[in-house]
């Protein structure tokens, strides 16, 4: 560190503490993405403004969602802020888990915050978490591939034309894989996947009385189209891989296309990162003529767990995390096309943004994902890859573990939905729903 910045820091330091505050360390639960690791390295702006150091506890999405829920059910204190989304948010919430985000300052201007993000991250009006970024899921693809399939990519695909494509631009030979889509099992995994696939061909969880709803047809014919496009054009061992494992195949050009969450548009498309950074397209993704597509909408976003005992060191943090300067911040270490997206209206209304060549992509699909009607025919939940129960999680990683061993070759596409068909309605029947 230079003098200067030593010096800087020093009085940051100085004046927190004889402004009657102590400076702080605070222990960060997050994910292991791109953009919280990107977070991480900047935060030293964050101590030389305010005193308060940060200690990173990084996990995996699977083993975060784990460990965040089991410290904060049994008040276990372990974290002063955590990365949670829009599933755990308002269910926490109103279980008096989280410090409400209600006295925020008139700079941070929640208002900004995007009326989709916010919604989903608020409890009877009120937010309890802040979004870093927010998303949907689009379709990103190799428009050289694409072009030497003789084929043109619509702005609004069908899952057709995305199994036909697929097929046509796998190459066995040169290890390139027409499509790259999570199997991996977990709720927030390839259970996020099959579910919001599912929703574009008429399938849903439960019917309004609650009851399971994978002895449908529409639920078979979701997982046999899946399967089948996955055995023909997916990546071997696709049962295993989930948001970074694809990731990193798209990046070495092993994937021709990869329907995943919009905020991976930044990381295909950076050229320190992506062999194939000046060769990838954006669209909607699919649907089936049903009138639903296959997009979900979700949030990584900060929250204050109610056992910290520093409560206003986190939500200065969470500030400067989630604030318009932190976006300022990251654009001029890292560009424009770099800093998180899907949070907050003013980004999508500035000029330097909207040269970012999937930032209106990124944006419709996040406006045309609808948590409120998720599904083509009725249902008492609301949720797009998920049900904002708080049985979902639980119930949702077994049934997703049913389906890895599908996609693994361990048990037939019939005796998964059988299985998950059990399981669910024993959950809820157990759980009082039902």
């Amino acid at each position: 560190m230079s003098y200067k910045r030593t010096l800087y820091a020093a009085t940051a330091i100085a004046l927190v503490t004889a402004g009657g505050a102590t400076a702080e360390n605070l222990v960060i639960a997050t994910v292991n993405n791109g953009d919280m690791i990107r977070m991480q390295g900047l935060t030293q702006d964050f101590t030389d403004k305010t005193g308060h150091t940060v200690e990173w506890v990084t996990l995996e999405e699977n083993v975060l969602r784990q460990r965040v829920t089991t410290d904060i059910a049994a008040k276990g204190g372990s974290f002063d802020i955590m990365t949670i989304g829009m599933y755990e948010t308002p269910i926490w919430a109103a279980n008096g888990w989280l410090i409400p985000m209600d006295d925020l300052s008139a700079e941070y201007d929640a208002d900004d915050i995007l009326p989709a993000m916010r919604g989903g991250l608020s409890y009877e009006g009120t937010l309890y978490a802040a979004p870093f970024y927010g998303e949907s899921s689009m379709i990103m693809y190799r428009t050289d591939l694409m072009e030497k399939a003789g084929l043109e990519m619509p702005k609004d695909p069908t899952w057709t034309f995305i199994r036909e494509a697929a097929a046509a631009m796998t190459d066995r030979d040169n290890d390139i894989n027409g499509i790259c889509l999570r199997g991996k099992a977990g709720w927030g995994e390839g259970g996020a996947f099959i579910t919001a696939m599912s929703n574009s061909f008429g399938a849903r969880w439960f019917d309004e009385d609650w009851n399971a709803q994978f002895d449908t047809q529409p639920w078979a014919d979701t997982l046999n189209f899946y399967v089948g496009m996955m055995n023909e054009s997916g990546p071997n061992g696709y049962a295993t891989n989930g948001f970074n494992e694809n990731l990193n195949l798209f990046q070495q050009g092993k994937c021709g296309m990869w329907i995943d969450a919009t905020v991976a548009a930044s990381f295909v498309t950076n050229p320190e990162d992506s062999e194939v950074a000046d060769k990838v397209g954006f669209a909607l993704a699919p649907d089936n003529g049903l009138g639903k597509r296959s997009n979900w909408l979700w949030a990584w976003a900060l929250a204050v767990p109610a056992g910290t005992q520093k409560e206003a060191a986190a939500k200065s943090f969470i500030e400067w995390a989630t604030s318009k300067d932190y976006i300022e911040l990251v654009a001029a270490n890292e560009g424009w096309a770099n800093v998180p997206p899907g949070a907050r209206t003013s980004l999508y209304e500035n000029p330097n943004y909207q040269e970012v060549p999937f930032a209106a992509m990124t944006l419709e699909s996040i406006l045309s994902a609808d948590p409120n009607n998720p599904t083509v025919d009725p249902v008492p939940y609301v949720g797009v890859q998920f049900a904002a129960i708080p049985e979902f999680a639980g119930i949702a990683t077994e049934v997703s573990q049913e389906f890895s061993a599908v996609y693994a070759g361990q048990q037939s596409v019939e005796e998964a939905l059988a299985k998950a068909q059990a399981l669910t309605n024993d959950a809820m029947e157990a759980a009082g729903y039902r």
